[in-house]
């Protein structure tokens, strides 16, 4: 078995794993777990906060009106939803749609680690305020940071980071489509840069001399889009 086919097997080993996950209060009202879908092996990955009403219902992300706007703006530099893999921050809908709590976050984040780990892509989008805050731990709005590539290590990987406005954002306000448009393309062009280089572990080298600072209808079974 190929390196690639090994990770793809782990992958559905970390769904089936998240499908049934009760790590927190939101498995009481969840009616699908969100795990995430498209190519395991894509060199880029979306993640934005978490599921809304119809993802829930689905268990799929983005499937709404923001996610047709997310497909337009993949169209417009030659990808498609198929072609990358779309996840959020938090697996369950938390109920109104509110906010996700610290609780809920910290129960995630180890299967959103995973998922970067095992996908290995080269540039992670953030989308929105939310999603872009939490993975960059930068507290900076995304209207002061969107469209600027960033370095990051998540977990075991270091990616590109880099924050665009969520597509709900462009539907409320019709002007933001074309500042959209001009990251999608920026974005385009960060994907053909090389990956960045992997940085050491940090715990790894607690004992060594500190180093400067690095700035940086579907189907019920989701298992058919990780897409191979």
């Amino acid at each position: 078995m190929s390196a690639a086919a090994e990770r793809r097997e782990a992958l559905v080993g970390v769904y089936r794993e998240a499908a049934a996950c009760t790590r927190c209060p939101l498995a009481e009202t969840r009616t699908r777990v969100v795990f995430g879908a498209g190519d395991a092996d894509a060199d880029l990955m979306f993640i934005g906060e978490a599921p809304g009403a119809e993802e829930d219902r689905r268990g799929l992300p983005f499937v709404g009106r923001a996610g047709g706007l997310l497909g337009e703006l993949l169209g417009e530099i030659g990808l498609d939803r198929e072609s990358v893999f779309i996840a959020n921050t938090l697996m369950c809908r938390p109920p109104g749609n509110r906010a996700p709590a610290p609780l809920e976050l910290d129960a995630c984040r180890p299967y959103l680690l995973e998922k970067v780990r095992l996908i290995e892509p080269k540039v992670l989008a953030t989308l929105g305020n939310f999603a872009t805050k939490l993975i960059t731990a930068n507290p900076a709005g995304i209207t002061k940071v969107r469209g600027r590539p960033q370095v990051h290590r998540l977990g075991e990987r270091t990616v590109h980071v880099f924050p665009i406005l969520h597509p709900a954002a462009a539907l409320r306000t019709p002007r933001l489509r074309e500042t959209m448009s001009e990251d999608f393309a920026a974005l385009g062009r960060l994907l053909e840069q090389p990956p960045p280089p992997q940085l050491p572990d940090p715990d790894e080298i607690a004992d060594e001399e500190p180093a400067a600072p690095v700035t940086a209808p579907p189907r019920d079974d989701q298992l058919d889009f990780f897409a191979r």
